[in-house]
């Protein structure tokens, strides 16, 4: 690093009134009244979701009809069969069955037609609903991805969505068709005989209060499910990412103990969904039957007492007999429905999620002339009573490379975070370059900031994708360039297919340290004025760290730099060195000033550069003291 002249002003504060922070962090789960109801999510998928299909929903509608017209004119083929036979009508033999076949003909195409239609657009929902979810993540605060798993973000995308998309989809098709064929042949029933059929329709309301609370038990009985399933594919995903950690301490027992936990739970909470569906047969059944009694009753003491005919009998029941099924499938469609409906409430919660992060009215692209950054009075606190930073204030001037050293959990990460604004300040205000990071649009912000972490992100893709992250639009002559400069070029090179190589889930077919060069080749191609390194040369080798660092030294030459260092080693000539301990910057200095100080770095120091290789000071892994050569020969240095 650069050997320029301390200039860093590290300004002590007067501490702020706890008055003057921020309370606590607003909840992120609260309920909106009258926002879980049938009604509301309905009425809302319809609006936002479903009215822009409506040329496809009207013509799949129109097939509707004439699937319900041809069911409907059933019973009236049956009983005008009926009344030819009894008049020993002769042209029954060729009419009647060639009427059956072209009205079965029109009902199989338009039912074909409908079924594809409203399917097509019952998945398009689905999938405009999928991009909106992850856009909206995309979009959302770091604290919304800290508060949610992994897992269980992933199983907004498969479990919700299933339960959606089947819904959706039978809705769609077989709830609406078979809603439109009942009143078909409840219409057709009233011409054939209006006083049995006023007596089959009041046995209906019976069962209509059952099906209604057996829905909304389903509704909440589905939601625990799903959340469920959210925190089992948590799990999966955590146990199958440390496979090599379980195995290496021997916890697979422990680990699959946890498992089948999950999985017991996972089947009690389906098997009362399951328990709820199969509540409504008995119903169904039940009332299918009374209707059918109560027309062979009443219908069959009319024709013996002679005010009614055969022929219009066995058409009405034909009708009954016809009704009950679409009938009895919207009993259980409706289950279908009120499942889908707890999925369709919890993907509209995470869309109605507010960001806390966003772009003010007036914000402004940042200009950034030499890339000075200035932190004033900054606390935070990511949970209500747990501070990260209390009044930390601090300037760097531009070009100057500044270390953040300390204990784990002393605030160190926080500053990079305030700085990307990740998080806003409770109080205080970041600042570059004289601007406040909250008064400039996030995209010129991030924009003008590089960042390399210790824990590398490398997509499954390939090499030359995962550098070219820094920009996009970098022709493959940078990209090789950065890979160089990153002493990352010739184990490239190597790979099977070179540049072209896809580099595995997580980049896991490379090396700890071939990942890090990559990351860091990544940084280097996005040229930005201000680079924040979080331990950037960690997983390295003596030899690719001295490559490294020498192409880091390249790299901060003119640029504002911050980096988090744990091996203080790696920061001995930072211009200057920023020591932080329970949130705040409890010294400042060099080097050599700090250890003149005789205080935490001076104390970290000692632990560190002493010729036994101990237990890092920080609590950090054994890896921060992994050369005692190469610390030493530094120290000397």
């Amino acid at each position: 690093m650069k050997p320029h002249m301390l200039n860093l002003r590290w300004r002590r504060c007067l501490w702020l009134h706890p008055a003057e922070t921020s309370g606590g962090i607003p909840g992120r789960d609260m309920q909106h009244t009258g926002k879980d109801t049938t009604g509301y999510l309905m009425r809302r998928l319809w609006r936002d979701w479903m009215r822009k299909h409506l040329p496809r929903i009207t013509v799949a509608v129109s097939l509707m009809l004439v699937v319900a017209a041809a069911s409907a004119a059933y019973p009236k083929l049956i009983e005008t069969s009926i009344n030819m036979l009894q008049a020993e009508n002769r042209n029954v033999i060729w009419m009647m069955p060639a009427a059956i076949i072209l009205v079965t003909f029109f009902k199989g195409l338009a039912a074909y037609g409908q079924s594809v239609l409203a399917q097509s657009v019952a998945l398009r929902v689905i999938n405009e609903l999928q991009k909106a979810m992850f856009a909206h993540l995309m979009r959302a605060d770091m604290r919304t991805h800290h508060l949610n798993s992994t897992g269980k973000l992933i199983s907004r995308f498969t479990n919700d969505v299933n339960l959606m998309r089947d819904a959706l989809s039978r809705t769609m098709t077989a709830m609406a068709r078979d809603l439109v064929t009942a009143l078909a042949l409840v219409g057709m029933m009233f011409y054939l005989d209006w006083l049995l059929t006023l007596l089959v329709i009041m046995t209906y309301p019976i069962a209509g209060r059952p099906i209604i609370r057996i829905g909304r038990r389903l509704r909440r009985a589905s939601t625990n499910a799903q959340s469920g399933m959210g925190d089992l594919t948590a799990n999966l995903e955590q146990a199958f990412s440390g496979v090599r950690l379980i195995k290496s301490y021997r916890m697979e027992s422990y680990e699959r103990g946890r498992a089948n936990d999950l999985f017991d739970q996972i089947y009690y909470l389906v098997m009362k969904t399951v328990k709820g569906r199969a509540r409504m047969y008995p119903i169904l059944e039940t009332l299918g039957g009374v209707s059918v009694a109560a027309v062979l009753a009443y219908g069959g003491w009319r024709i013996i007492s002679g005010t009614g005919t055969l022929g219009g009998f066995v058409g009405f029941l034909s009708a009954v007999i016809l009704a009950y099924q679409p009938i009895r499938s919207l009993g259980n469609l409706n289950a279908a429905l009120q499942e889908g409906l707890a999925a369709v409430k919890r993907s509209f919660d995470l869309l109605d999620e507010d960001a806390e992060i966003f772009d003010q009215p007036d914000a402004k692209p940042l200009v950034v002339s030499g890339g000075a950054v200035a932190f004033q009075h900054v606390s935070f606190e990511y949970e209500a009573g747990k501070t990260a930073l209390k009044d930390v204030c601090f300037d760097v001037a531009a070009g100057q490379t500044i270390a953040l050293v300390g204990p784990s959990g002393a605030g160190k990460s926080t500053v990079m975070n305030m700085l990307l604004r990740f998080y806003d300040a409770d109080t205080g205000s970041v600042m570059i370059d004289g601007q406040d990071v909250r008064g400039v649009t996030i995209a010129s912000l991030r924009d003008s900031i590089a960042l390399v972490s210790q824990d590398v992100t490398l997509f499954n893709d390939t090499a030359a994708a995962n550098i070219r992250f820094g920009r996009p639009d970098a022709s493959d002559e940078d990209v090789i360039a950065a890979a160089k400069a990153a002493a990352a070029h010739d184990f490239i090179s190597g790979l099977p297919e070179g540049y072209d190589t896809l580099v595995g889930d997580r980049g896991l077919k490379l090396s700890g340290g071939e990942r890090q060069r990559i990351a860091i080749a990544r940084a280097m191609l996005k040229d930005a004025r201000i680079l924040l390194l979080d331990e950037a040369t960690s997983a390295l080798d003596a030899e690719s760290e001295q490559q490294v660092q020498a192409a880091l030294d390249r790299l901060t030459e003119g640029r504002t730099t911050l980096v988090i260092a744990h091996r203080l080693a790696t920061v001995m000539n930072a211009d200057g060195i920023l020591v932080m301990d329970g949130g705040r910057i409890v010294e400042t200095g060099t080097h050599e000033s700090l250890q003149q100080q005789d205080g935490l770095y001076a104390r970290l120091s000692r632990l560190q550069f002493r010729t036994t290789v101990s237990e890092p000071a920080d609590g950090d892994s054994q890896k921060d003291n992994q050369d005692d050569g190469v610390v030493a020969e530094r120290a000397k240095a």
